[in-house]
Order: C-alpha cells, then structure tokens, then sequence
C-alpha cells in the first residue's frame, strides 16, 4: 500500500471500530439486560428492539450512499455518526424496553457504512483492496470480541445505559476521526458523472452479493438471540463467555490470513468464498445437533468455525462489490449493499426472536441451515473480477 492508501484504510477502519465497539457492547448483555426492562419478559419483542436497528439502517443506507456521491463522502459520514451518537443518548436515557427500541431505531439512522466503504474504495487501488477491507473486517473482529471482554464487566459497573452512553462518546470519536485523520476525498471521485440507481439494481453479480449480506447477517444476529443462553445451560456464567468468544475469534484471524490472501493471490478467491459460506452452513448444523445437551467446548469449536467463515466473507465480500460496481456509482452500489446487510440485522433479530419463542432454538439453526444452503447456491454462479477463479 501506499502511505495514502495505509492511512485511509487505518483511518477508515478505526471509525467502523470505534462505531461498531459501542453496538457489540451492547450485543452480548442486550437479551439477559432487557429482561429488567417493562416488557422484557417477551422474547419476540427483545429481538426487535435488538434487530430494529437493522431496519432503520436498511431504509436510510442506499439514500446515504447516494448522497455521498453527490454530496461527498466524508460530509454524509459526519452526519451519520451524529445521528447514531443521539440515539445511543435516547436509549441510555429509556427506562422502558419501548424506549430502548426507539433508541436503538434512531442509532441505526446513522446509516454511514456504505459512505465509509465507498470513501475507502475511492482511496484504494483495486490490487489491494481486499487488503484495505479485511482492515477493516479485522477491526470489526477486534472490537467484537474485545466487546465480549468487557461488556460483561462494564454492564456490571454501569448498567446498559452507562454501554449506551459510552457508545455515545465512542461515535463523537468517529466524528473526530473523519475531521482530522482521514485522507481529503479524491478530487476524480468529486468530478466524477453520477450513475443510474438502475445499473445497480441490474447487475448480477452486485444483486448475488446483495443477498449473501443479507443471509450472513441475519444468521449471525439471530445466532446471538440464542448462543448466549447456550453457553448458560452449558455451565458458562456470563461474566465468563468471552473465555470462549475472544480466542475464537483471535485465532480466526489467523485463520483468514494465513488463507484468504494467499490463496486470493494465486486465483483461488471464489473457492475460498464458496468454502466460507459451507463452513457457516454447517455450524448452523453443529448448533442444531449441539442445542440438546450444549457443551462448551463443542460451542467453542463450532464459534470459532464460524468466525473462520465469516470474517472471510466480511474482507472479502464488500472488495467484490466495489470492485464490480460501476466507479460513478460505487456509494449507489454500496449503499444497496450495506441496505441488505441492515436488514439482514434486523430479520436477524426479529426472525430469531420469534423463532425462538414459537419453535425454540432448534427452530432458530434450522431457518439459519436453510438459508445458508440457500445463499450457497445462489453464489455457486459467481466469478471473482480480473478472471480469477
């Protein structure tokens, strides 16, 4: 990379970590913590105030995209990191679980992932964005799993609404981040014709990657409505789960590293996506099988299977997309993108949370298989760009 290119994609990486480190501290704790709220005895309606994120992410990230296209990439990125900073305050503030959800509703107006994403592609050459991406990815896995650490500990100090209010901060950080860390926007970016919402909607391969966002991120949510009650019933107090999560996911990066680029090197990209996509087909399979008598060190095998697939599919996936993307209407195309991958979060959740009030967790992983299955044949026609393989 080059020195521009390396600090994009710190810079860019350090706003989806400070960003996503106030969501998964709330992820780990939100199910067992809501339960204190008025009406938090009601599965279904945690897992959408948990999921309602998603939905309002869904419906703003392809008007957000689009606007950083015309209005510039780093100036709709502020004012999605505002947005998501006041409904962090509004849930910490919530004294209901109807307040925690208009509040988690109002985070996820702060739809910036598409401008983000887009902003790093202007800056990257196509030879290593992949590279830039799974930055990305891996600061997402870090503070995922740095949030499985401590937000046991903080909820225990400051309850959710002190998490809330730390998210709060985290996303004024951002802020602060896109002022003074990142790379002036590319001036070809700026003079660049805008394209049509339909060549985005008309592509192919955009629209294959648009639904395997979709499935990953619904399985992942919904896994979450149920893994930590596993790990319970499994003799695993709360406070101790990251023993389970952190090396997990710790030695998936290892995993993905030691594989994903090497083997993207050599034409194997679209083997690699193909294998990621089976192996999370069949931790959803391990879980069905597991969910009777659950054993942690079966979990734990099975989670860091998952996170082996899904942080490939995290670098690899939004690469793809702007890669393919027309240039001129690459935040149109993210921003499609990064819809299907919020409303995915939000059936995530409240698919899974009625899931597993009407038919237990066995219900829950035997939707989250089929869905794999069905992503995986949906993918089996793509090509990887520059003819590999």
């Amino acid at each position: 990379m080059t020195p521009v290119e390396r600090r994009a994609s710190l810079s860019l990486a350090a706003i989806f970590a400070l960003r996503m480190l106030g969501l998964f501290l709330v992820l780990p704790v939100f199910a067992l913590e809501a339960a204190r709220y008025p009406g938090g005895d009601d599965p279904a309606r945690v897992g959408l105030a948990m999921g309602i994120y998603g939905l309002t992410q869904g419906l703003l990230q392809l008007p957000f995209g689009m606007a950083s296209d015309r209005l510039g990439r780093k100036r709709v990125i502020v004012a999605g990191l505002l947005l998501f900073a006041a409904g962090s305050v509004v849930a910490a503030l919530a004294d209901t679980l109807l307040g925690l959800t208009l509040g988690r509703a109002l985070q996820g107006a702060g739809a910036v992932s598409a401008a983000v994403t887009a902003l790093l592609a202007d800056q990257t050459r196509d030879e290593v964005r992949t590279k830039a991406m799974a930055l990305v990815g891996a600061s997402i896995g870090l503070m995922f799993a740095l949030s499985l650490l401590l937000a046991p500990l903080l909820v225990s100090w400051v309850g959710l609404s002190g998490l809330f209010t730390l998210t709060a901060a985290l996303a004024l950080g951002g802020v602060a981040v896109v002022i003074w860390l990142v790379p002036p926007e590319p001036h070809q970016h700026k003079d660049m014709p805008r394209g049509r919402l339909s060549e985005v909607l008309t592509h192919a391969g955009l629209l294959r990657l648009d639904f395997g966002v979709f499935v990953l991120h619904a399985v992942q949510l919904a896994m979450w409505v149920a893994i930590p009650a596993l790990l319970v019933q499994a003799g695993l107090p709360k406070a101790d789960h990251w023993w389970v999560y952190l090396p997990a996911v710790l030695a998936s990066f290892v995993v993905m590293g030691t594989t994903l680029f090497p083997l993207e090197k050599r034409g194997y990209l679209r083997a690699v996506f193909l294998a990621a996509i089976g192996l999370i087909g069949l931790v959803q399979l391990g879980l069905l099988w597991s969910a009777q008598a659950p054993s942690i060190a079966v979990l734990a095998v099975l989670l860091f299977v998952f996170f082996c697939g899904f942080n490939v599919l995290e670098a690899s996936q939004p690469s793809l997309a702007s890669r393919i993307a027309p240039p001129h209407a690459r935040g149109a195309a993210l921003g499609v993108y990064n819809t299907l991958q919020s409303l995915g979060f939000f059936a995530g959740g409240a698919v899974g949370g009625w899931l597993v009030k009407s038919t237990g967790v066995h219900g829950l992983f035997v939707a989250c298989t089929i869905g794999m299955a069905l992503w995986l044949l949906v993918a089996w026609p793509m090509k990887a760009p520059s003819g590999r393989r």
